[in-house]
């Protein structure tokens, strides 16, 4: 518009990591940390991490940065200009673990993905172990902090945790919350990750057929920030923990759960309708009586669960006869034509 001044802005010119270097070779093995405000911490992760593996592995850095307020960005961006093997994600804002993973795993290369967490409580020393299970022979491998150093009371909720969720899926490991991990790339890709699932993903992949064991790694006290574990999360996971023995148990038999239920709720009923009914026919009054109203709800609610059953079986049915071909879990074969 003639007349309007020309805008300026001191705004940086945003910077793509997404990409790697022309002729860089492909990594072999892949981390994926991503952080909310762990620019004091970045730098020294990056060297520890090409001490343990730039002399004997080929690896790319990915730091997913999820909604920063301070100079993580920033710090990235020079980390990337002082090694090739360093990129990074932004994410617009801060949209959490899952989604931060996921932006990470969307751009590894690697056949080794390694997550890590950017607060320096995890020790890339320890990244040669994990990378030698792999090597064994392993699909996942979950990092065992043996000597925890977090308040009591968060070793206290972390064994509880840790108990309940191997008595309901039957995956003993002693630190399913670990964020040190290691998957091969296969995992990943058979596993959707959303919501806060990402912890469970050793769950989901022991129930696909996949081998899960655990080694030991150091744990260190956090140098920068503060940690964000707190009420909220402990319920989170309980939540997900319920969707996670949902999933593995019944997402291929709903009417095993549901029908369950139904036919349960729907005997109780019945065994109730059927004493009032005798009582009736005894000549007593049973229209005033609680026990009515409790035994025909108890044959409603019966019959609306084993009606959800037959409807996720007809899903479940639908979508195995669409995507079983696709998705078979096989880890080999020998002499196939194709």
């Amino acid at each position: 518009m003639p007349g309007t001044p020309p805008m300026h802005t001191d705004a940086p010119a945003p910077v793509d990591l997404r990409a790697p270097a022309e002729g860089q070779p492909v990594p072999r093995i892949s981390l994926v940390v991503p952080g909310l405000n762990e620019a004091e911490s970045l730098p020294e992760l990056a060297a520890r991490v090409h001490e343990a593996l730039g002399g004997e592995h080929e690896y790319e850095l990915i730091f997913v940065d999820d909604g920063s307020t301070d100079a993580t960005w920033e710090v990235i961006g020079k980390l990337h200009a002082e090694n090739e093997r360093v990129r990074g994600v932004r994410l617009r804002k801060n949209f959490g673990k899952a989604m931060a993973l996921s932006a990470g795993f969307d751009r590894a290369r690697g056949a080794v993905v390694v997550t890590m967490d950017a607060d320096l409580q995890d020790d890339p020393e320890d990244l040669p172990s994990f990378i030698a299970k792999i090597d064994g022979g392993v699909d996942v491998v979950v990092g065992w902090k043996v000597q925890r150093l977090d308040p009591a009371n968060r070793r206290i909720l972390s064994r509880i945790f840790n108990g309940t969720v191997a008595w309901l899926t039957g995956v003993k490991l002693h630190d399913m919350n670990c964020g040190f991990k290691a998957y091969r790339r296969e995992v990943l890709g058979a596993i959707p990750i959303y919501g806060d699932l990402f912890r469970f993903i050793p769950v989901l992949a022991h129930w696909q057929g996949f081998r899960v064991t655990e080694v030991p790694v150091k744990h260190h006290a956090r140098k920068f920030g503060q940690s964000r574990y707190g009420l909220e999360r402990i319920l989170r996971g309980t939540f997900d923990l319920l969707s996670v023995v949902f999933l593995t148990r019944y997402s291929k038999k709903p009417m095993h759960l549901f029908g369950l239920i139904g036919l349960s709720l729907s005997f109780l009923g019945g065994l109730i309708c059927t004493y009032l009914t005798i009582l009736w026919f005894s000549g007593e009054a049973i229209g005033h009586r609680p026990l009515l109203l409790l035994g025909v709800l108890m044959l409603i609610l019966g019959i609306q669960f084993f009606s959800m059953g037959l409807i996720g079986e007809f899903l479940a049915f639908h979508y195995q006869r669409r995507h079983t071909k696709d998705e078979l879990p096989i880890r080999e074969v020998i002499g196939d034509p194709r």
